[in-house]
């Protein structure tokens, strides 16, 4: 298949790893959302679960896979995503990074963690496009990662898919873990609702102070990493991307799984 002039880039919330096996609205979406895209030939994952105090890039030519949780059942600690790496493209990275005045480095050993491999097990089973892993810095701002994904962007014309995967609403400790089906929350609600009326109205300004102008901000992200790979994915879209929503979905009365396409 020949490549595009661009692809779009994307942000998932990949929810708890059990997203990896369990059959759930967002799974099925997963499942069949490799399949509508042009096919990339590598893919770049800001994930929530990779953190440092600068951009980093995993190099690894054949990267392991990290099962970085726990209190799971056994079955999922046998999972592995055994995609290959790219270490050429994570050295030109951090070159594109350093010429927009953004210092990082390339891990050599660097695993592949949930955030990248649950949902990529379900976009791409075949496990057989090459992953560079990216981090994001949970003592960042909205406008650093929103840098940091715009110098990613002329990747969109290469062939390199870019992701940000996280989460849209994660309060981990207010979960109603007994009842995965529960309502949603009405502050999750606000939250949420708000982030969508800002990203359709193209309202960078407001989406980048987030902190300070959505409703329940602190209560929908007490620590900030798992929205920064939006923040990414849409910078590394351009200046004025199409903003889809691509699934909206919720667990444990807060967990909000929205998923989004910048192009």
């Amino acid at each position: 298949m020949d490549i595009p002039v661009h692809l779009p880039t994307l942000f998932i919330s990949h929810g708890s790893p059990m997203l990896a096996i369990e059959d759930s609205p967002a799974g099925r979406f997963l499942d069949n959302l490799g399949a509508q895209l042009p096919w990339p030939k590598a893919i770049v994952v800001a994930s929530a679960h990779f953190t440092t105090d600068r951009p980093m890039l995993g190099g690894h030519a054949q990267p392991h896979t990290v099962h970085d949780f726990g209190g799971f059942p056994e079955p999922l600690y046998q999972l592995q995503y055994p995609a290959p790496g790219d270490p050429d493209l994570a050295e030109e990275i951090v070159r594109r990074l350093a010429d927009a005045g953004l210092p990082s480095k390339v891990r050599d050993n660097h695993g592949i963690d949930h955030g990248v491999w649950v949902p990529l097990r379900r976009m791409y089973p075949q496990a057989d496009i090459p992953v560079v892993p990216l981090s994001v810095m949970p003592h960042g701002t909205a406008a650093q990662h929103y840098a940091l994904g715009k110098a990613l962007a002329p990747l969109r014309g290469e062939g390199v898919l870019v992701i940000g995967s996280g989460g849209f609403v994660h309060n981990l400790g207010d979960l109603d873990w007994q009842h995965k089906g529960a309502p949603l929350a009405p502050w999750a609600a606000e939250f949420g609702d708000w982030m969508h009326t800002m990203l359709v109205a193209h309202d960078w300004p407001a989406l980048l102070d987030w902190q300070q102008r959505a409703p329940h901000a602190r209560h929908a992200h007490p620590t900030v990493e798992h929205l920064m790979p939006l923040f990414v994915a849409l910078g590394a879209a351009g200046d004025t991307p199409e903003v889809r929503t691509l699934h909206r979905s919720h667990e444990f009365g807060s967990l909000a799984l929205d998923a989004f396409a910048f192009d």
